[in-house]
C-alpha cells in the first residue's frame, strides 16, 4: 500500500515534467516557454534545443528531490500546492547533470552515453543551460501567485542554484589539482553546496507553498526542515562516492571517479591519516587518467582504501547523516509541524535511502 502511495505521486509529477518537457514540443508549448516567439520559431528548432534534456530525462533517475519537495508540502497540510513547481527542483538536477559529465570528461550516464556524446558539446551545453531556465515557466504559470510570492520563490531557487554553482567550482578545482588536499571540513561544506543545497531547496520551497497555502508560518520552520534535507543531499553523495568504487553505481562505470581524480571522503580520509601514501594515491589517479577505469591502478587504489577500513568508514558516515535527517524529518513530537502521515510518507523515502 505504501508503494502504491508514492507511485502514484511519482506519476503525477512525471505529468508535470512531460508537460514542460514533452517529446515533441508543439506551437501550444512554445507560447508558453517563448512569449511572442511562438509563430516565429521552426518546431525543428524547438527539437533541436530540448531533444538533449529529453534524452537525459526519459532515461529515469530517483526523483526523490521533487518526491521530497511534495511530501514536505503534503505533511504541512499543503495537499498538492507544490506539484506544479517540481521543475524547479528536478531540470536543475539535471542539468547540473549534464554539464557535470562535460566538465568531468565522462563517458556514461544513466546507463548510456552521456549526453555530451551523443549530442554534441555544444548543444548539450546550450541544452543544460536552457534547462535551467525552463524551470523558470512554472513559476509564470502557477495559479494565484501574487507577485510577492512569486519573488519569495525566484529568490530561494536563485540563491540555491549559485550555491550549487559555487559547490562544482569547489570540486572542479580538486579534481584539476592533483596535488591538492582539501580537510574533510572543505570536503563536507563542498556536499553540502554541490548536492546539500538542491535537497535543501526542495524541502524549504516545499514548505514554503505550503506556508502560502495558508498553513500558520509561525508553526513552521523552513530552516529546520532545510537543514534536515541538506543532511540527506550530503549522505546520498558519500553513500554514492562509496558505491562508485565498490559495487558500482547503476548506469555509470565503476571506478570513474578514480578517473577523474575525485577527491571524496574515502580518499580523504585515507590521505589525511596516513601521509605517507599520497604518492601512492596521485600515481594511480595519474594512471586512471590515461588509461581509463581498466588501468589497473584504479583497482589497486580502491583495494587500498577497502584494506584501511576508509570505505567502511564514510559509509557509516553517510549512513548516519541520513538517519539523523530521518529523526528530524519524522520523529513524533509536540513541536513537530509535520501530520502523521507526511511522517509516515517521509519515513519510507528515507528507509529506502538507508537500504540502498
Amino acid at each position: 500500500m505504501m508503494d502504491q502511495q508514492y507511485t502514484r505521486r511519482l506519476e503525477k509529477i512525471e505529468a508535470v515534467l512531460e508537460h514542460w518537457l514533452p517529446e515533441t514540443p508543439d506551437m501550444n508549448w512554445a507560447a508558453a516557454v517563448f512569449p511572442g516567439l511562438a509563430d516565429t520559431v521552426n518546431p525543428l528548432l524547438l527539437r533541436a534545443l530540448t531533444a538533449p534534456d529529453k534524452d537525459l530525462l526519459s532515461r529515469g533517475g530517483k526523483r526523490w528531490r521533487p518526491l521530497l519537495m511534495t511530501l514536505v508540502c503534503e505533511a504541512l497540510g499543503g495537499g498538492d500546492a507544490a506539484l506544479p513547481l517540481v521543475p524547479l527542483v528536478e531540470f536543475c538536477h539535471n542539468a547540473s547533470l549534464i554539464h557535470d559529465d562535460i566538465e568531468d570528461n565522462s563517458n556514461e550516464r544513466r546507463g548510456k552515453p552521456a549526453v555530451h556524446i551523443i549530442h554534441g558539446v555544444d548543444a548539450a551545453i546550450n541544452s543544460g543551460c536552457f534547462l535551467y531556465f525552463l524551470s523558470l515557466a512554472c513559476i509564470n504559470s502557477w495559479a494565484n501567485l501574487s507577485k510577492q510570492r512569486e519573488t519569495e520563490v525566484y529568490t530561494l531557487w536563485a540563491g540555491y542554484l549559485r550555491k550549487l554553482h559555487l559547490g562544482q567550482a569547489m570540486d572542479i578545482h580538486w579534481h584539476r589539482n592533483f596535488d591538492l588536499i582539501p580537510s574533510v571540513d572543505e570536503y563536507f561544506t563542498m556536499c553540502k553546496l554541490k548536492t546539500g543545497c538542491l535537497a535543501r531547496f526542495a524541502a524549504e520551497l516545499g514548505a514554503a507553498v505550503a506556508v502560502m497555502g495558508g498553513v500558520n508560518p509561525v508553526s513552521v520552520s523552513t530552516e529546520y526542515l532545510g537543514a534536515a534535507a541538506e543532511k540527506l543531499g550530503v549522505g546520498f553523495q558519500i553513500l554514492d562516492d562509496v558505491k562508485n568504487v565498490t559495487s558500482g553505481i547503476p548506469g555509470k562505470k565503476r571506478g570513474d571517479d578514480v578517473v577523474e581524480g575525485k577527491k571524496s571522503l574515502p580518499v580523504l580520509l585515507f590521505l589525511h591519516r596516513w601521509p605517507e601514501k599520497r604518492e601512492m594515491v596521485f600515481r594511480c589517479f595519474n594512471a586512471a587518467h590515461s588509461g581509463g577505469v581498466c588501468a589497473p591502478e584504479v583497482e589497486e587504489l580502491i583495494q587500498a582504501l577497502m584494506a584501511a577500513g576508509v570505505l567502511a568508514e564514510a559509509e557509516d558516515q553517510g549512513k548516519n547523516l541520513i538517519a539523523e535527517a530521518r529523526e528530524i524529518f519524522t520523529a513524533p513530537r509536540p513541536d513537530s509541524p509535520l501530520n502523521a502521515e507526511g511522517r509516515a510518507l517521509l519515513d519510507g523515502l528515507l528507509e529506502e535511502f538507508i537500504r540502498q
